[in-house]
C-alpha cells in the first residue's frame, strides 16, 4: 500500500459535528451543548425521562452524546461540559434506565457460575448459526456488507479506546496482560497498523465516508447502545469487573466472526482493504484470547473474588447488545429494507 493512498484515506483529528436529535431527551442536550458551558453550573438538568425508552434511539442518542465529550468532543461544543455537574447529572440518570435494562435482559446469575466458566461457554459455536455474518458469508450481498460497515464504524473508528478507561482500574498481571493486548489493538507502535486505521482504510475501499462518526446519525439505537455500554461500563470504576467481561467477550467471539467475514468478503470479491481488517482480528484476537482468559480475568478474579459475578454480568451484557443489533439487522435483510436510517448513498 502506497504512502499516497495512506495519507487520503488517514482519519484527522476534525471533531465530528453534533448529529439531528431525535426526541425530547436529545434535543435537550443538543441545545446544552450548543451554549457555552459555564464555570459553575450546579443546577441540576432536569429532562423528563417519565417516558423514556432506555433502548429506544433517543435516550441511546443522548447517553451517546454525553458519552463522546469524553473521546473527540463536537465541533463548535465548549469542552468544560465533559466534567459539567449538571449534565453529568443527566447523563447518571440515562445511564441508571440503560443499565437497570441491560441486568433485566441480563437476568438473574447463577451463584455457581463463573467468569470462567462463562467464557468456556461462549467458546462454543453453533453448529449452524443464523446471525448477521453467517448471512454475509453464505448470501449477504455487497449493499447489505457495506452497510454492516456502517454500523461497526461506530466502535472500529475507536476501536480500543472505551475499554482502555479500564487500565488504571487493573492491577497486577491483569494490568499488564489487559495492556498488552491493547497494545495490538493500537498497532504495536505503527500508526499504519492501528485498528481504528485499518477500519478506516476498509472504509475507504468500500466507498465509505471514513470520518469518525460519519454514520452517527444514520444507524438506529442497537448500533448505539453497542459502543454505549462499553463506555459506561469504562467510565464507572464499579463496573470494572463488567468492563473486563466485556473486553474478554470482544476477544473471544473475534476470531471466529472475523474468519466469516474474511469468507463473505472473499465470496464477494471485496477489495483486499476489506478482507485485511478481518484478518487481522483472526490471527491476532485467536492469542489474545487466551491472555485475556488466563492472564486477565483469571488474575483478576483470583485478586477479586467478589468480581467474578461481575465478569459473568459483562459477558452477558455484551451478548445482549450484540443480539440486539443482529436481530435488528436481519429482520431488515430479511424484508428486503435498509437497515440504516436512510440508506447508503
Amino acid at each position: 500500500m502506497s504512502g499516497g493512498y495512506l495519507a487520503a484515506v488517514m482519519p484527522t483529528m476534525v471533531e465530528p459535528v453534533l448529529p439531528e436529535p431525535r426526541g425530547p431527551i436529545s434535543l435537550s442536550v443538543v441545545e446544552l451543548l450548543a451554549e457555552r458551558a459555564p464555570l459553575r453550573y450546579l443546577t441540576r438538568v432536569e429532562t423528563s425521562l417519565a417516558d423514556a425508552d432506555p433502548t429506544g434511539l433517543d435516550l441511546q442518542l443522548a447517553l451517546y452524546l454525553c458519552y463522546e465529550l469524553h473521546y473527540r468532543g463536537f465541533a463548535g461544543v465548549d469542552a468544560g461540559w465533559e466534567w459539567n455537574p449538571g449534565l453529568l447529572y443527566l447523563r447518571g440518570r440515562l445511564e441508571d434506565l440503560f443499565l437497570e435494562d441491560i441486568r433485566r435482559a441480563v437476568g438473574e446469575i447463577d451463584p455457581e457460575t463463573t467468569a470462567l466458566s462463562e467464557l468456556d461457554a461462549l467458546c462454543v459455536e453453533p453448529v449452524s448459526g443464523n446471525g448477521p455474518s453467517y448471512h454475509l458469508r453464505d448470501e449477504g450481498t455487497w449493499e447489505q456488507m457495506r452497510e454492516y460497515f456502517a454500523h461497526r464504524s461506530l466502535y472500529h473508528l475507536k476501536e480500543g479506546d472505551p475499554h482502555a478507561w479500564a487500565i488504571p482500574r487493573l492491577t497486577g498481571q491483569a494490568k499488564a496482560s489487559f495492556v498488552a493486548v491493547e497494545f495490538d489493538e493500537f498497532g504495536a507502535g505503527k500508526g499504519a497498523r492501528l485498528h481504528q486505521q485499518l477500519f478506516a482504510d476498509l472504509m475507504a475501499a468500500a466507498g465509505l465516508d471514513t470520518t469518525y462518526l460519519g454514520y452517527l446519525s444514520e444507524v438506529p439505537a442497537e448500533s448505539l447502545a453497542v459502543v454505549n455500554l462499553m463506555s459506561m461500563f469504562g467510565l464507572h470504576r464499579r463496573l470494572r469487573g463488567a468492563a473486563v467481561g466485556h473486553f474478554a467477550a470482544t476477544e473471544v467471539t473475534s476470531p471466529p466472526g472475523s474468519k466469516r467475514m474474511v469468507q463473505a468478503l472473499e465470496r464477494l470479491g471485496a477489495p483486499e482493504e476489506c478482507a485485511a481488517f478481518y484478518r487481522e482480528h483472526v490471527e491476532a484476537d485467536a492469542v489474545h484470547e487466551q491472555v485475556v482468559r488466563t492472564d486477565v480475568v483469571g488474575d483478576l478474579v483470583a485478586r477479586e473474588p467478589d468480581l467474578d459475578v461481575d465478569v459473568v454480568f459483562g459477558i452477558r451484557a455484551f451478548d445482549v447488545v450484540e443480539e440486539r443489533l443482529a436481530d435488528h439487522l436481519m429482520a431488515s435483510w430479511s424484508a428486503g429494507r435498509s437497515s440504516l436510517r436512510r440508506g447508503l448513498v
